[in-house]
């Protein structure tokens, strides 16, 4: 019997018709610790987000373009129906349901509403037919699930002020101003990132993002943190004391809210669970959906962090162009495989001062698995990397001095014409937003065509935004910010540019079965100029690695693309080369030269 026929077994036993696992932790959190990865287990798919559905009939499987040649091969032979997420003809999940209970007689829709967004349960409640019963409050996959995974636990230690720029006084201030001006009595904050961010404290209990499991309360006059207080070591106690930061444990939140009544409360539905909302519900509470003041807050970066999370690329540049001589000169000679090179470059960056974590799992992908957009190579899928082609690179690392999201890709053999006319086209396609000059008010929708544009020109599209934003020894995938060429709203990242953000600029080309590229640097946001038309800006490039000059067709890049080359190679040797052996500057030296 597999996974989903005992799933549907015990649905039958607890009266449930049908039954939502979304990819998900009690915060919302894009990434999350293995106790959480239900939809995983049941369905085998493991990538980063999707959704599972399942029936007493079947299941379905919610994935977005980044896992639909992922998601098809790890569910195969699974009764699992893929749902490639903005194809036309594919409904959403509330939608699916309203259709799917319009026919049903049976009426009884399951989650588990510590997992489920607030914002997610009121579309379903919005679509789905009245005589549909929702049972919000229970954890089916606990009653399959055997040797679950304990919830995470890592102790909590403290962000020194030369890493944070801004101690915890300082936020907590600023904060408090911004809910005083919608008259808040109460703020609840579930996301991590915006708690580790706030409090300047880090943890490790999701894999390669640096937060602890949390829930805070600010009022005007309080400030309360729910975690559980065995990871809280006697520095960070005397730390919260002497902030007049109240320690409660984790799960203390579910009762304590209960007794807020006739309070104006601010939540973001995206961020908050919806057991947490409907504990709100009923005692004249005035109930405020608003984006979390810290998102922004923590997107915008102080000038200490700016200069940390320079030294950060700086080093994390070393780690990967000693990678690319290393691949440069080794294939052909020495074996090599995706987890070998994987485990690489893991090992320079680990040599590295400051080096704390990965950014993400490395995706190390050659040939057709680069075409996958999000392929993990494992001991059972991972190529040899022997035979002409491309190998892609997409990786980064979390530092003292803040957190880097790079990829490249490396023209090993002999590679064909069209291959170096996609490679270069790329190339023209990150050229051409780096060098973006706008007026302040734009967003990423504003400024994604200048990416895409080129690989449009070809008639070839990228199903995934073009750039997201990184956090400062957080989170590599930060709102608000962004570039896409439609809005998305559950990615949230249409936020107009401001100063201090960092977005990545990174289009691609995948062609199924055959190979993928994609260039990746990351972008901080500066001011260009003020001036009678407005006050424009730009972005400055803050990642250092040549960009593989094997791969590329000069005669296809006009003059000021080679001139935003060769300068940027300039940059790269000027930054790179001092912490590399002779024979590496040598090899660097040919690959920066100028076209």
């Amino acid at each position: 019997m597999n996974e989903i026929t005992t799933f549907q077994k015990k649905m039958q036993d607890n009266n449930i018709d049908a039954y939502i696992i979304p990819t998900s932790d009690y915060h919302m959190s894009e990434y999350v610790s293995d106790f959480f990865k239900s939809r995983a287990y049941l369905s085998g798919f493991t990538g980063s987000a999707g959704t599972l559905v399942i029936t007493k009939d079947k299941g379905y499987l919610w994935a977005d373009g980044r896992y639909y040649i992922q998601a098809a091969n790890q569910i195969e032979g699974k009764p699992i129906e893929l749902m490639k997420m903005g194809q036309p003809g594919v409904p959403d999940i509330s939608e699916f349901l309203a259709e799917y209970y319009s026919k049903e007689e049976n009426i009884t829709l399951g989650f588990d509403g510590k997992i489920m967004s607030t914002t997610d349960v009121l579309k379903l409640k919005e679509k789905l037919p009245e005589k549909v019963i929702i049972n919000s409050n229970i954890d089916l996959v606990n009653l399959v699930w055997n040797n679950r995974p304990e919830l995470p636990f890592s102790v909590i230690y403290k962000l020194a002020r030369y890493f944070n720029g801004k101690n915890y006084k300082e936020k907590i201030n600023e904060l408090r101003e911004k809910l005083a001006l919608d008259n808040i009595d109460c703020h609840i904050i579930s996301s991590l990132e915006d708690q580790a961010w706030l409090f300047n404290l880090r943890g490790n209990d999701v894999l390669h993002t640096p937060v602890f499991l949390a829930f805070t309360i600010v009022t005007p006059q309080t400030v309360t943190l729910f975690t559980d207080n065995k990871k809280v070591d006697l520095v960070v106690e005397k730390y919260l004391n002497e902030n007049d930061i109240i320690l409660k444990e984790y799960n203390e939140i579910y009762d304590y809210i209960k007794q807020f009544k006739n309070k104006r409360i601010l939540i973001d539905y995206n961020k908050i669970n919806y057991e947490l909302y409907n504990s709100l519900l009923n005692k004249n509470n005035t109930i405020i959906n608003k984006q979390n003041p810290t998102l922004l807050m923590k997107a915008i970066k102080n000038p200490t962090e700016i200069k940390n999370i320079k030294i950060a690329h700086e080093r994390d540049g070393v780690a990967m162009t000693k990678f690319m001589y290393y691949l440069k000169t080794n294939f052909g000679k020495a074996e090599m495989s995706e987890l070998s090179l994987s485990d690489y470059l893991e090992k320079l960056r680990k040599k590295n001062k400051g080096f704390v974590d990965l950014s993400f799992n490395t995706i190390c992908a050659f040939n057709e698995h680069a075409a996958m957009m999000h392929y993990s190579a494992t001991p059972e899928s991972s190529s040899k990397v022997e035979e002409g082609g491309f190998l892609l690179v997409d990786s980064g690392g979390h530092y003292m001095e803040g957190t880097t999201d790079i990829t490249r890709t490396f023209a090993l053999g002999k590679i064909t014409d069209k291959m170096k006319l996609h490679f270069t086209t790329v190339l023209k396609s990150v050229i051409a937003l780096d060098q973006a000059v706008f007026l302040k008010g734009c967003n990423g929708l504003n400024l994604d065509i200048l990416a895409r544009g080129p690989i449009w020109k070809l008639g070839i599209d990228y199903k995934c935004g073009t750039g997201h934003g990184v956090g400062y020894l957080l989170s590599v995938h930060e709102a608000p910010n962004g570039f896409r060429w439609k809005i998305v709203p559950e990615r949230n990242d249409s936020h107009e540019f401001v100063p201090g953000m960092i977005t990545t600029d990174e289009p691609g080309i995948y062609l199924e079965n055959k190979y993928g590229i994609r260039t990746e640097n990351e972008l901080l946001c500066v001011e260009k100029e003020t001036n009678e038309w407005g006050t424009f800006y730009g972005f400055e490039t803050i990642t250092y690695c040549p960009i593989d000059l094997d791969a590329i067709k000069p005669t296809l890049l006009t003059k000021d693309e080679k001139d935003w080359l060769n300068n940027y190679h300039q940059k790269v040797f000027d930054i790179v080369s001092p912490s590399l052996s002779p024979e590496e500057v040598e090899w660097l030296k040919e690959y920066t030269k100028k076209i």
